[in-house]
C-alpha cells in the first residue's frame, strides 16, 4: 500500500508501560525501517517519549483508546511533542492478527495501519469540555447513589412495618422526613406521627396513622439515622456539583439556552449534552447522522446480497444515550411533533400494551432529539416546533383511504363509500 506518512509512530498503552513503534525512511526491503522502544507511564517519562518522537521528525501518532490509561499519554504527546495530529483510535477497529500478541507487536501493527492512512481518530473533547464532562458524570453517579440510599432507607422502614410509601408517593418528601425523624427520636404513636404531615399529605392522615404503626426498634432508628445523614451528604454534594457545572457552562451559556428550547431538554440536561459533545459540533461531527452514529442512537444496518436483516443499533456514548432517553420521556409528555412521533412508532412496534414497543419508540424519539441537537448547535437557531399534526398533514388521502378499506375488508367487513359533499 502507498505510504502516506513518512515519519509516524504508534503507541500501545498499558497501565505501567507503553510500547512505541516508529516508522521512518530506512534501508529495509521497502525502503522503510521500524524503531521500537518501551517507556514507563510516569508523566515525566511520557514527556520524554514525546520529545524523543519529535526529535525523530514524527508527524503523526496513533494509539488505542484504553479508557483512563490513554489520557495521560495523549496529553503528554499534545503538551510536550510537536505533531501534526495525534489519533486516539477505537480499539475494535485496530485488532491485530491472532497469535501475535505482544505490546511491541501491537504497536508495530498499529503504526503500519497509520502510515497507510487506514486509521481514524475518535472524538477527544477540548480541555474545558472534558472538565465539565467529568463533573457532570460524577453528578450523575452521586444522584444514582442518592436513589439507592432512599431505597435502602425504605427497606429499613419496611422491615419495621412502617408503610409510609404505601400511602405517600415517596418517603423522600418533607412530610416523610419529619415522620422518620420523629420515629428516630422515639415517637411510636401512629396518630401523633400522622399529624406531622404537611400540605396535601394531611388529607391522608387516617391512612398514615395506620401506616406508621409498626415494630420500629432501636436498631431501625440507628439505621435510619445513618441513611438520612448519608442522604444529606449526597444532596450537599449534588448541590455543590451543580454549582460547579453552572460556573463551567458560563462560556457556553448561549448554546445551552438554545438547547433548552427543545422539548424535554432543561438547563441541566442541556449542560450535560454540551459536556459530552461540546458546543461547536460542526468541528467534530460533519452531520447529524454522524453524531447520531457516534452516540449509538442510529438504527443498525445488516445488508448482504440485497437482503436486509434485523440489526441492533451500534454501541456508542452510553452517558449521552441515557441522558437523551430521559429527555425523550419528558418530551413525549408535551403536545407536539415528538409526542406524535412516539405514538406513531409505539403503534408500529406493537401498541401501548407492549412495554417493548414503548422502549423501542422512545429510542426513536431519542434519535430525533440528537438530530435536533445537532441542527440547533450547528445553525445557532432555536428549536422550531413542527406540530402534532406533522404526520397527518403529509398523508396522501387516496392512499390512506385504500389502506383503510383493505384493512376493514380483511376484518370481514363490506365497505361502501359516500362522498361527504353529497
Amino acid at each position: 500500500m502507498q505510504v502516506l506518512y513518512e515519519r509516524c509512530a504508534a503507541v500501545d498503552v498499558g497501565k505501567d508501560v507503553i510500547a512505541v513503534a516508529v516508522r521512518l525512511p530506512g534501508d529495509g526491503p521497502d525502503g522503510r525501517q521500524t524503531v521500537k522502544r518501551t517507556f514507563k507511564t510516569f508523566y515525566g517519562v511520557l514527556a520524554e517519549a514525546a520529545r524523543w518522537l519529535t526529535s525523530l521528525g514524527v508527524t503523526h501518532v496513533a494509539m488505542e483508546a484504553t479508557g483512563i490509561y490513554s489520557m495521560p499519554v495523549y496529553h503528554a504527546l499534545i503538551e510536550h511533542g510537536n505533531f501534526t495530529r495525534v489519533l486516539v483510535c477505537n480499539a475494535g477497529h485496530v485488532k491485530n492478527v491472532p497469535g501475535r500478541k505482544t505490546d511491541l507487536a501491537d504497536a508495530e501493527w498499529l503504526v503500519h495501519l497509520l502510515e497507510c492512512g487506514l486509521l481514524a481518530g475518535s472524538f477527544i473533547p477540548p480541555a474545558e469540555i472534558k472538565a465539565a464532562r467529568d463533573v457532570f458524570r460524577y453528578r450523575t453517579k452521586v444522584a444514582q447513589q442518592r436513589v439507592s440510599e432512599i431505597a435502602r432507607l425504605g427497606n429499613v422502614l419496611q422491615d419495621a412495618g412502617i408503610k409510609i410509601d404505601s400511602v405517600a408517593s415517596s418517603i423522600a418528601t418533607k412530610s416523610g422526613r419529619v415522620m422518620i425523624e420523629a420515629l428516630i427520636d422515639g415517637e411510636r404513636r401512629g396518630l401523633v406521627l400522622a399529624q406531622l404531615a404537611k400540605g396535601k399529605m394531611r388529607s391522608k392522615i387516617p391512612d398514615l396513622s395506620m401506616a406508621l404503626e409498626g415494630r420500629f426498634g432501636d436498631h431501625h432508628a440507628l439505621m435510619c439515622r445513618l441513611h438520612l445523614d448519608h442522604l444529606d451528604h449526597l444532596e450537599a454534594m449534588i448541590a455543590r456539583l451543580e454549582a460547579q457545572i453552572e460556573a463551567m457552562m458560563e462560556p457556553f451559556r448561549a448554546a445551552r439556552d438554545l438547547l433548552a428550547t427543545a422539548p424535554g431538554i432543561g438547563q441541566l440536561a442541556a449542560a450535560g449534552v454540551i459536556s459530552e459533545i461540546g458546543a461547536a459540533v460542526r468541528d467534530f461531527f460533519p452531520g447529524a447522522a454522524h453524531l447520531a452514529s457516534w452516540t449509538g442512537l442510529c438504527p443498525g444496518n445488516n445488508e448482504s446480497a440485497g437482503k436486509h436483516r434485523p440489526a441492533r443499533r451500534r454501541k456508542g456514548n452510553t452517558h449521552l444515550q441515557s441522558l437523551l432517553v430521559e429527555c425523550a420521556w419528558s418530551a413525549v409528555r408535551v403536545e407536539g411533533y415528538l409526542k406524535s412521533l412516539y405514538h406513531r412508532h409505539v403503534m408500529k412496534f406493537g401498541g401501548y400494551r407492549s412495554s417493548i414497543a414503548k422502549k423501542k419508540a422512545i429510542v426513536v424519539v431519542a434519535h430525533a432529539l440528537i438530530v435536533i441537537i445537532w441542527h440547533i448547535l450547528a445553525t445557532g437557531k432555536p428549536y422550531h416546533e413542527l406540530g402534532e399534526d406533522y404526520f397527518t398533514t403529509r398523508i396522501d388521502p387516496e392512499r390512506e383511504t385504500r389502506r383503510l378499506i383493505a384493512r376493514l375488508e380483511a376484518l370481514g367487513h363490506r365497505v361502501s363509500l359516500e362522498d361527504a359533499a353529497a
